[in-house]
Order: C-alpha cells, then sequence, then structure tokens
C-alpha cells in the first residue's frame, strides 16, 4: 500500500486526468461506468431474489457480496463513474489541478453517460430480456425500488452520504494498492458494506427504479424525486467526507 499521503496525491493526479480526457472518451466510459454498476445491481436482484426472505439481512448480505463486481470492473478495466469522479475531481479541485468550470463540466458529462448506461441495462437487459419481469425477480426489483422511493427527501440525502463516504473509500482504498488482488480487496470490502446497509448509491437507482418504471411499478416522478436527493448526498460524501476531509487531513500544510 502507498501511505495516505502519496494516495491523496495520486488521487489529485487522477482527477486532473478525468477532466483532461477527451469528450468522447467520457462519454464512452461513462456509458460503460453506469452500465456495469447497473449489471452489479441486475446480478444483486437475480441472486437475492431466490434466497428465502426467512434469511433476512444475511440474504442482503450475500445480495452485496456480488455487487462490487461493477466498480471493480470500472476501476481496473476502464469506466468512469460519477460517484467516484465526485471525490478524484474534487479533491485535485481542493489542490487547484482543475477548474470549478471543469470539475462541473466533468460531473455533467459522466452523470449522463452513467444515465445512458444504466436505462440502457434496466430496459435491454431488465425489461427485454426478462430478467426483471417475470416471477420473484419482478417482485424484488419493485420492493428494491419502492424501498428507494420511500425514503424522504431527507432520509435520501443522509443515506447518499453515507453511500458515496464508502464508494470514495473504496476508491481512495484501490488508487493506494500496488497489485491488482489488493485493488479488487480495497473496492470489495467498502463497496459490499454500503450495499448490507442498505445506503443509497445515485447510478445504481437510475437502474432499478427505471427497472421498476418498465414493469409500471414506479413513475419518472418518483424517478426524479428521489435521484435528486440521493446524487445531493453522494456529493457531500464523495466530495466533502473523503476528498475534503483527506485533502484538508493530509495537504493544507502543503
Amino acid at each position: 500500500m502507498y501511505s495516505p499521503e502519496e494516495i491523496t496525491d495520486i488521487s489529485i493526479k487522477m482527477g486532473a486526468k478525468k477532466v483532461a480526457k477527451p469528450l468522447l472518451t467520457k462519454l464512452i466510459l461513462g456509458f460503460i461506468g453506469g452500465a456495469m454498476i447497473s449489471l452489479g445491481y441486475l446480478a444483486y436482484i437475480r441472486v437475492i431474489a431466490s434466497i428465502a426472505h426467512e434469511w433476512g439481512s444475511f440474504a442482503s448480505f450475500i445480495g452485496a457480496c456480488v455487487f462490487p463486481i461493477g466498480l471493480i470492473v470500472i476501476l481496473l478495466g476502464g469506466g468512469e463513474l460519477i460517484t467516484g469522479n465526485m471525490m478524484a475531481v474534487a479533491i485535485a479541485w481542493f489542490d487547484k489541478k482543475v477548474s470549478g468550470k471543469d470539475l462541473v463540466s466533468n460531473w455533467a458529462i459522466i452523470t449522463l453517460a452513467n444515465f445512458a448506461g444504466a436505462l440502457f441495462v434496466a430496459y435491454f437487459f431488465g425489461h427485454v430480456t426478462g430478467l426483471t419481469t417475470d416471477g420473484a425477480y419482478l417482485i424484488e426489483t419493485a420492493t428494491v425500488a419502492q424501498s428507494k422511493i420511500a425514503a424522504t427527501p431527507l432520509q435520501a440525502f443522509v443515506s447518499g452520504i453515507g453511500c458515496n463516504w464508502f464508494v470514495g473509500l473504496s476508491l481512495w482504498l484501490c488508487y493506494g494498492a500496488k497489485d491488482g488482488a489488493g485493488k479488487i480487496l480495497a473496492i470489495w470490502f467498502p463497496v459490499m458494506t454500503f450495499v448490507a446497509i442498505g445506503f443509497q448509491h445515485s447510478v445504481a437507482n437510475m437502474f432499478v427504479i427505471p427497472a421498476a418504471i418498465f414493469e409500471g411499478n414506479a413513475t419518472w416522478l418518483d424517478f426524479i424525486q428521489n435521484v435528486i436527493p440521493v446524487y445531493a448526498g453522494n456529493v457531500v460524501g464523495g466530495a466533502i467526507m473523503v476528498g475534503g476531509l483527506y485533502y484538508l487531513a493530509l495537504k493544507h500544510h502543503d
């Protein structure tokens, strides 16, 4: 592992690199990022729907164990995910390596590309192929989506903070690991934990709520009312609780 001070420098450089990528690259990698997170969530639904609900939180834990594959693919194989960029680009901005305009532009582009990837998976892999339309899988998709929608705006916001505190840390620890196995472990544990707890991830919700909408179990208004506070909470969790606090602790003296 690199030291926390070294991880800070690596994160700043990675944030600046994310901003410097060409638009087409951002759009393609952002689409991949949204799709991979959504496929991880689809795997979660397919696994947990077949487990007896009498298993309770242990069933959620088993589902949470498969979800991190999405972020593992993104960080090791290539991809852009807005929740990760909320940490990396923010810390580069704190260090004045990118402008505020660069930060907002990057976040906007990656968010839209992630949304496109999430919708693609929800519609084609969920609805068209029937993976979220039949029996227990439809029930689980609707149940998960409704549990997200049921949160008040304040609950969704605070839950978003908790989620991206963990996702930001997974990115932070991934940057700190020196080999592939270390990076996988660094990603897996924090992501598994936020899913097991039930915190809300804006891009994951961009998949599961539309998946429920396509089956008539939610509305686009439900989606908008959920994703805005969750997204805002994700910003605080990634940019402030990870990027901001570590930057303040480790780089403020430079």
